[in-house]
Formats: structure tokens, sequence, C-alpha cells
């Protein structure tokens, strides 16, 4: 079983910057694809960005490329989001999840957050 904690949400004016952080427990975390998905009042679900265990390989949606960036710390077991130049439309919930084979597609991964909730207005 895997257990995800997501941190560092909050309210930013736009075009600040904000990092999420997801801490895993588990002994799975190194062979994990990892992936921070969010959601909007009255809107689905949506992948924001992607990082593979094999290569470190990363996706973004277009959405917002060049804006965000996703890492991963293995000693630390955590994956990280980088949000820079907010927007008030990336207002949303930000849930952070994991499993073994992921990519961009919400039904491929099993283990999620909690979320965490990120607020961009001024």
């Amino acid at each position: 079983q895997v257990q995800l904690v997501e941190s560092g949400g909050g309210l930013v004016q736009p075009g600040g910057s904000l990092r999420l952080s997801c801490t895993a427990s588990g002994r799975s975390f190194s062979s994990y694809d990892w992936a921070w998905f969010r959601q909007a009042p009255g809107k689905e679900r949506e992948f924001v960005a992607a990082i593979s265990w094999r290569g470190g390989s990363t996706y973004a949606a277009d959405s917002v490329k060049g804006r965000f960036t996703i890492s991963r710390d293995n000693a630390k077991s955590t994956v990280s989001l980088q949000m820079n130049s907010l927007k008030p439309e990336d207002t949303a919930v930000y849930y952070c999840a994991g499993d073994s084979i992921g990519g961009t597609a919400r039904r491929m991964y099993r283990y999620w957050g909690q979320g965490t909730q990120v607020t961009v207005s001024s």
C-alpha cells in the first residue's frame, strides 16, 4: 500500500510562485511513475504533469508548459511541482498520484493524495 501526503498549497497573487510537495510512504517510490492532477470547481480532474521512473522523463499539459516543473527525489520519496507565473485559471485542488505504470490518464493511477488547495487571486 502507498500513502501520499501533499503540502505547499495556498493563496498567491497572479504572477507568483508556489511549490507543491508530495511525500510517499511505501517501498516502491523509486520504481513508480508520478503525476500531478488538478480539479477546479465544477470541472473534471485534469492532468498537469508527470515524471517517469524510467530515466526521469517528464510530461506537462500544454496549459502549464514553460511555467510548471515536476521533479522527484527518490532518496526523500518526494515528488514536487514548482509552479511559476501563476494565473487565476490555475486555481484548483491539486492532487499527486502514483503507480507502477503512469502516464497522463487519470485511470492509470491507483494511489492518490488527499489534495491541496491552490488559489491564485489578487
